[in-house]
């Protein structure tokens, strides 16, 4: 079970206006999204909580000015509308980009004018999760109206007239650094020293923080005992290593296929099989240092192979949790633009009638 958006917005959000309407920080923004374990080399503990419960003070990485850009009235806060449409562009999956700029291009020119995003972009901020279409009004008790004219986004896009004009390149881009982003935000809270580079153990803890709770006891008892894989616990992971594995959950459909066709008949993958699917099927290279890490925690019987199955399903789970609050994602998203489309025609129909 994943929690609805308002629960997620609630329970990060740190402000609460005297109205009672409560707000994000970018710092909370940051918390709600990045899924970490405290760093290990940290003084933080666990104790007195369920592990892998995350608490709004762990987050230790500047805040993000990109984040910034979904501040669409420019009050340095943001609201529930701009999360739930901050969430949305973030669960495009990248094999989508270039349908969802198509679909921001109402007058299908190849280009995008500032009326059009803001079209687009109430009907992406205002469906919930199960798609059904509420394209006005309020939901449970967060407001979803207000002004887009001076948000930071539109003045990123369409300059501070604007009057220019979003190609499809440089939306693309856009959504590409918002992912990339995300990554760098999440190394950088590992990387509690500022060293450049984070140990094997906090690569570790990145992988499994998504886990099922049913499985994570187990995949943190492996994370653990890194402490006494002297070949392994003395690994660093470099940024770039980092953005790879991210990738590889970027790209997590071709690669779980690979995988699958890569692996044994029985499921399990060898190192080999991990890296040519990586490398040949998504173009990332794995680096043994990153292998090393992946095959110590999930190759729970030491037998040098791993289940195919659980390896995908952490994955899985952690792409899932970034873009819960869209519940299906962009597809409902698709499914809200077509319901709301129709229903505007059918009442400028009727009026004309």
């Amino acid at each position: 079970m994943r929690s609805p958006p308002e629960k997620v917005f609630e329970y990060f959000a740190s402000i609460r206006a005297d109205d009672g309407e409560v707000f994000m920080t970018p710092a909370d923004l940051m918390r709600a999204l990045v899924p970490v374990f405290p760093p290990s080399e940290s003084n933080l503990v666990r104790d007195g909580y369920l592990r892998g419960e995350r608490r709004p003070g762990e987050l230790h990485c500047a805040p993000s000015n990109f984040f910034m850009l979904f501040d669409t009235n420019s009050d340095g806060l943001i609201s529930f509308k701009e999360y739930l449409f901050f969430v949305t562009l973030l669960s495009i999956p990248e094999s989508s980009f270039s349908v969802a700029f198509k679909m921001f291009d109402l007058d299908c020119n190849g280009k995008i004018d500032r009326e059009e995003f803001k079209k687009v972009m109430t009907l992406m901020r205002a469906h919930n999760r199960q798609g059904a279409v509420q394209c006005t009004g309020l939901r449970a008790g967060h407001k979803l109206h207000g002004s887009l004219e001076n948000g930071g986004l539109l003045e990123y896009f369409f300059g501070k007239n604007g009057k220019d004009l979003l190609e499809h390149d440089v939306f693309v881009q856009f959504l590409r650094n918002l992912h990339d982003e995300m990554v760098q935000l999440e190394f950088a809270h590992y990387d509690y020293k500022l060293r450049g580079t984070i140990s094997a153990k906090d690569f570790a803890l990145s992988m499994v923080a998504s886990a099922d709770l049913k499985h994570l006891s187990k995949l943190l008892d492996r994370v653990d005992d890194l402490d006494n894989q002297p070949n392994i616990h003395n690994i660093r992971i470099t940024p770039e290593e980092f953005k790879s594995f991210a990738e590889i959950r970027r790209k997590l459909q071709p690669f779980s296929l690979a995988l699958f066709s890569f692996g044994h008949i029985n499921g399990l993958l060898t190192r080999n099989d991990l890296q040519r699917a990586a490398q040949q099927v998504c173009g990332i290279y794995l680096t043994d240092n990153v292998l090393d890490v992946i095959f110590h925690v999930f190759d729970t019987n030491e037998d040098g192979s791993l289940s195919s199955d659980e390896f995908v399903r952490v994955l899985q789970k952690r792409e899932k949790d970034i873009a819960h609050p869209t519940e299906a994602g962009f597809f409902s998203f698709l499914s809200c633009c077509w319901h709301c489309s129709n229903a505007n025609s059918i009442s400028a129909k009727m009026l004309s009638s």
